[in-house]
């Protein structure tokens, strides 16, 4: 059975192996290429010139960037559109918010905005999550993502990689010889029927710069393939849905003497959603026509930021990065209805999720020389204390436990925490140094990176509210270091080849820890104090061909986990140890570790800009991940994507297609012990046609449109939809849109 499962993998070191021998020759052909206008391609690879801060999660060879030029090409407004094409390999969770990146999400994926990481909250107890999604991506100029671990700079939560976001500067919006610029736009996209309009400007006055940024968009349900408009289980199409969103964004910056920069960020991101939620509502549930379905998510930052760029070679430090931020992050889950059944009347319920932290993150890195050997040393630290909040609010014509007379009222208790108040405490400190040795090409990066986490739980009078009276749990503190070792290799100026090995540590979130829900004859969802940190060792080889107007990058990978943090069904025996002697005929869980697991795969992509405006580019995304202790595989790892793109663009307009395909999903083996449901996707293909046109007459204008899943398949989308209980009469609720639209309309100044 393991030699089935190897086959794909050897196929595809085979396919690594044919790229980087065509490198020579790919290589020699691109630096002959001449630079095409408005080209649009996969995964853009610049080898040289990124503009990344130096020493950030970004500045490695396992990040491919998305630029803001291809984000508006692909009208990227969405993580869904994000790994649509430019990022295969990408996902992005619905049902729980969280982003996937080489089959592990939610805390095992680290979101950055500006290098600053934003917090994946995750209610275990009631399935209220999210956050990561807290920006608009009006308001980015690049997306950064790096797949696997690079110890030495994402630290605690990359496991499975990153997904760094670049916010506007000053510098994006002002073009060369100008002091001021901006950039308006207006999209609709009928895929949720909305409407988002958006504005950027920007001015400088001698060394000050200052900017501007805003959006509001307002929308409806996600359309899907259903077509039965009823209320209750058997409804297929998509629940009526409204929602608002808008963010905020202001810049300044103060250039000073020396390649000192001052700044100031602010940001303000609001998403409030209502749903007419009908297929809760029948003689059973709820009234028909009284349930609401709320979500809220709100992120609020202000930062003070200082960058510095040396003015010669000669001092001790080359560049340096720092931001000393706050930020609060917020989501609230809930409803509100009328019971049709005892106890009949008014029911609502809003479970709030509030992560606060204050922190200090930065980098720098200096450059020195040896003998024949030439160091650039990149070293940095994160710091914060952040304090973590649950609370379960609301109302129902429940009487008092203990709730004999009425066993819906054993469901869902309010008004107390299911969590205490969290204080947590964190500390990162990494160093690497890049040794390039003399003129051979030859380049190896050793790292070391330190994290330390604490957490520290509370008791408050909303955690001593809760049904099952738990007492206060122990404190949870742990350390780790992660080394690496990368070695690369300049075959040629436009051919990269390189290997690492990374260690990595993330430990457990205070819901891992600390939730304790249950009630007596429903269930029971446990935290586990007893926890320890996941731990990770990961092999990557790969290598990067080429440039922007050709190119190739191609990796194959293999990652071993020790105490792998999962979901797992405990007995009633262990329940009562704990002090949960109830009945629980609907199952106990508690959080625990598993001893092994392995993920590998291969990630594949290739474009060509040819001189007469054509292009044409390809990517692939394949891993396989198998909890070794319980023999089966892991659930969060999606299948097998292939997609390709071909266009043709000129001076005004350009015309594309982007191709995607996408294999079954594994059979289910039974042996999964989590008590989730799970939903076998098939595979599908589909096609989107996409097109832009910038009439010569009005400088700075531009219409793009795109067509998105031409011959209106049915298909689903198995990172939200995997842990579905799914029949086939109901299934189509479940799937993504069908054929659908998008335009936009952007004037640059």
């Amino acid at each position: 059975m393991r030699s089935r499962s190897l086959r794909p993998f050897l196929l595809a070191c085979t396919a690594l192996a044919s790229i980087t021998s065509l490198a020579p020759a790919l290589a020699q052909t691109a630096s002959s290429t001449a630079t095409a206008s408005n080209e649009t391609q996969l995964q853009t690879i610049v080898v040289k010139g990124k503009r990344v801060k130096a020493g950030s999660v970004a500045d490695t060879p396992l990040a491919t960037e998305t630029t803001a030029a291809e984000i508006a090409q692909k009208q990227i407004t969405s993580i869904e559109d994000l790994g649509r094409v430019a990022q295969p390999g990408v996902a992005f969770n619905r049902s729980n918010g969280a982003v996937n990146i080489r089959g592990l999400e939610g805390a095992r994926v680290l979101t950055t905005i500006d290098g600053i990481p934003v917090p994946y909250i995750f209610d275990v107890s009631r399935g209220a999550s999210g956050g990561v999604d807290a920006f608009n991506f009006a308001a980015l100029s690049a997306v950064d993502v790096m797949r696997g671990a690079d110890s030495s700079r994402a630290g605690s939560g990359a496991l499975g990689g990153v997904l760094a976001l670049r916010t506007l500067t000053p510098e994006d919006l002002i073009g060369e010889g100008k002091d001021w610029g901006g950039v308006a736009k207006t999209t609709y996209d009928s895929s949720d029927n909305s409407w988002e309009g958006s504005v950027a400007v920007a001015k400088r006055i001698d060394h000050t710069s200052v900017l501007f940024q805003g959006s509001y968009k307002k929308g409806h349900e996600r359309t899907n393939q259903g077509t039965i408009d009823t209320y209750g289980s058997t409804r297929t199409k998509a629940d009526p849905s409204d929602y608002d969103q808008h963010n905020l964004l202001f810049r300044l910056q103060q250039q000073l003497e020396g390649g000192h920069t001052l700044g100031l960020t602010a940001e303000r991101f609001r998403a409030d959603r209502k749903t007419d939620a009908r297929t809760m509502q029948d003689s059973s549930t709820y009234r028909p026509g009284t349930y609401t379905g709320k979500k809220n998510t709100d992120r609020d930052r202000i930062s003070l930021d200082y960058q510095y760029e040396a003015q010669s070679q000669d001092g001790p430090i080359s560049n340096a990065w720092a931001s000393l931020y706050w930020m609060t992050q917020r989501t609230m889950d809930g409803y509100d209805g009328i019971r049709a059944r005892t106890p009949i009347g008014p029911i609502g319920r809003e479970n709030d999720n509030t992560e606060r932290t204050i922190g200090f993150i930065g980098a720098a890195q200096s450059h020195l020389t040896t003998g024949p050997l030439e160091h650039t040393l990149s070293y940095g630290i994160d710091a914060a204390f952040g304090v973590t909040k649950q609370y379960s609010s609301g109302y129902d014509k429940c009487p008092p436990p203990p709730y004999a007379m009425f066993a819906t009222c054993s469901f869902l208790h309010t008004n107390q925490a299911d969590t205490p108040k969290v204080n947590s405490s964190k500390l990162g400190l990494y160093f690497d140094d890049e040794i390039q040795i003399g003129s051979t090409g030859l380049t190896v990066t050793p790292g070391l990176r330190f994290d330390w986490v604490k957490h520290s739980p509370e008791m408050t009078a909303e955690f001593g509210r809760n049904y099952n009276k738990p007492s206060l749990p122990n404190g949870f503190e742990d350390a780790g270091f992660s080394p690496k070792l990368r070695v690369a290799y300049d075959l040629q100026p436009e051919v990269k080849l390189f290997g690492q090995w990374a260690m990595a540590f993330r430990a457990p979130t205070a819901g891992e820890l600390y939730s304790a829900y249950g009630g007596t004859g429903t269930y029971l969802r446990l935290g586990n104090p007893g926890l320890e940190s996941e731990t990770s060792n990961g092999f990557e080889f790969g290598a990067e061909l080429g440039d922007q107007e050709m190119g190739a990058r191609a990796s194959v990978f293999y990652n071993r986990y020790k105490n792998f943090i999962d979901v797992a069904s405990i007995t009633s025996a262990q329940a009562a140890a704990l002090g949960y002697a109830g009945p629980f005929p609907m199952g106990r869980t508690r959080y625990s570790n598993i001893s092994d697991a392995e993920m590998y795969g291969v990630d594949l992509s290739a474009h060509k800009v040819f001189e007469n405006g054509f292009r044409v580019s390809a990517g692939l995304a394949y891993v396989i991940g198998n909890d070794l202790d319980r023999d089966t595989f892991i659930r969060s790892v999606a299948p097998l994507k292939v997609v390709a793109s071909v266009g043709y663009d000129t001076e005004f307009w350009g015309v594309g297609a982007d191709f995607s395909a996408v294999a079954a999903a594994r059979a289910d083996d039974g042996k999964d012990t989590s008590g989730a449901s799970y939903f076998r996707t098939p595979g599908y293909g589909i096609v989107d046609l996409t097109a832009w046109w910038e009439p010569e007459q009005a400088k700075g204008l531009k219409l793009t449109a795109g067509v998105y899943n031409v011959f209106d398949r049915t298909f689903f989308d198995y990172s939200s939809v995997r842990n579905t209980s799914v029949t086939a009469e109901t299934r189509d609720l479940y799937s993504e849109p069908g054929r659908t639209f998008k335009i936009s309309l952007t004037q640059k100044f």
